[in-house]
């Protein structure tokens, strides 16, 4: 039982008013409902097959195709195909740039579907202010607009514009270099030869001391090793290229292949009409590079050779090791030659020619480089013979990370000519490669 001290519960009441503004009475039926048996014997001919093969028949295509349907499959009339040329069946090396009506239909999935809510009067709502914008509800009961203060702009920090000067600029580049390397800092006056570096600040030797990741602040780093460059590693030409095969140029094909490590690509040397047609499309790019793209590197063909088994292809591999103690011992090699030296043989395996090619700018020869670690180690039991005459240090022996310019990418594919010409589809066969192609190297 309830006493006097207690407060009874209070009893909230809500009642739900519904209006109906626009009233559509039916009259009744005229007659009374029965129920009717309407024979349905009609669907068997609708789902006859005759019912389909006459509605196809009275109603015409309303397409214009030919009698390929747009897909081409007939190889007459294709230029150079029966020559080895399969440019022609083939995508174009450059895509070609999207036409600004075609940009809409590549638009990504969430800029599709129904566009977003913008706060707004909406004509046929009677109050339209219990879902307008927060501009809206902020309105007092008055009507007037809500005379809460906006938060003050936050002061800009002053810029200062002496830090954009061209010296100065330079002084801070200058000091990201002594940080690292404070006993070669230089501390003399300015001159035209030598310049001071800015003086580092705390924050400046802190992030150096400790560096941190720029995302994830919870990581720790473990190493760090200066980027110098390769100078025995380079070739002469003063770079390097990246081939990649179209299809897997060997037989082996449930796992890698070991000797692709040490396989050798031997280029043959370009014919006058590909020389002529490479500098027409550098001609072509000079005089319009907005419509003709950079040709890239010439389009010439590749002998490719490969050790004849896998223990070869590991001795030859050691042997090229710099790092290996025992590269120069004479029990890695396989083979011998006709005239009594130990060397490693590897055979020809098949012509390629060059697919797909990019050169990189010019202008930025280092847009992309290859880099290989090494922590600088060099083993005790190490020939003092792989130490250069001038003394400088063996590669490896010094801790960093040696980078190696790409000038170049190509895709190599295999020559089909020859195997075209083998099935008496053409009897085109340039005698070029096999003039230039040697059936096996010896490795010293």
């Amino acid at each position: 039982m309830a006493t006097s001290s207690q407060r009874p519960e209070r009893a909230y009441h809500q009642d739900y008013i519904c209006r109906i503004r626009y009233e559509n009475d039916l009259p009744p039926p005229p007659v009374s409902l029965k129920m009717l048996d309407i024979p349905i014997d009609g669907l068997d001919y609708y789902a006859s097959p005759g019912f389909a093969s006459r509605l196809h028949r009275s109603q015409p295509i309303n397409i214009e195709a030919d009698s390929e349907l747009g897909m081409p499959i007939n190889l007459v009339g294709m230029p150079g195909v029966f020559d080895g040329d399969e440019s022609s069946i083939q995508a174009p090396s450059f895509i070609p740039p999207i036409h600004p009506k075609d940009k809409n239909l590549l638009r990504p999935l969430s800029e599709l579907g129904k566009p977003k809510y913008q706060g707004g009067g909406i004509s046929f709502l009677r109050r339209t202010e219990y879902i307008s914008s927060a501009t809206a509800r902020a309105r007092t009961e008055d009507g007037s607009k809500s005379n809460a203060k906006s938060p003050a702009p936050r002061p800009r920090k002053a810029v200062d514009a002496a830090k954009d000067e061209p010296i100065n600029v330079l002084r801070a580049a200058i000091r990201g270099f002594d940080i690292p390397h404070s006993e070669d800092a230089y501390t003399g006056p300015d001159s035209k030869e030598n310049l001071r570096g800015l003086d580092p600040s705390a924050a400046d030797l802190e992030a150096w001391n400790n560096p941190k990741h720029p995302a994830k602040s919870s990581l720790r780093a473990l190493e760090s090793y200066p980027i110098l460059p390769d100078l025995q590693a380079i070739p002469d030409i003063g770079n390097y290229m990246i081939a990649k095969f179209t299809a897997n140029p060997t037989q082996l094909v449930d796992k890698y292949d070991p000797r692709l490590d040490v396989g050798m690509l031997k280029p043959n040397d370009p014919t006058e009409a590909t020389k002529e047609e490479y500098q027409a499309k550098l001609a072509a790019h000079a005089a319009n590079p907005a419509s003709n793209p950079h040709p890239g590197g010439m389009a010439i063909n590749w002998n490719f050779y490969l050790a004849p088994d896998e223990e070869t292809a590991k001795n030859l591999k050691r042997k090229l090791d710099v790092d290996d103690p025992d590269r120069d011992d004479p029990g890695l090699y396989t083979s011998q030659s006709n005239d009594g030296r130990d060397v490693f043989r590897v055979n020809h395996q098949r012509v390629y020619e060059t697919g797909r090619s990019t050169a990189m700018d010019p202008d930025h020869a280092y847009k992309e480089v290859a880099f290989a670690l090494h922590d600088g180690e060099v083993s005790a039991n190490s020939s003092r013979s792989t130490i250069p005459s001038n003394g400088s240090l063996p590669h490896g022996s010094k801790k960093a990370a040696y980078y190696y310019p790409i000038a170049q990418k190509m895709q190599l594919k295999p020559h089909r000519s020859k195997n075209l010409a083998k099935l008496g589809v053409t009897t085109r066969i340039e005698d070029e490669d096999d003039e230039m192609k040697i059936d096996a190297f010896e490795v010293v």
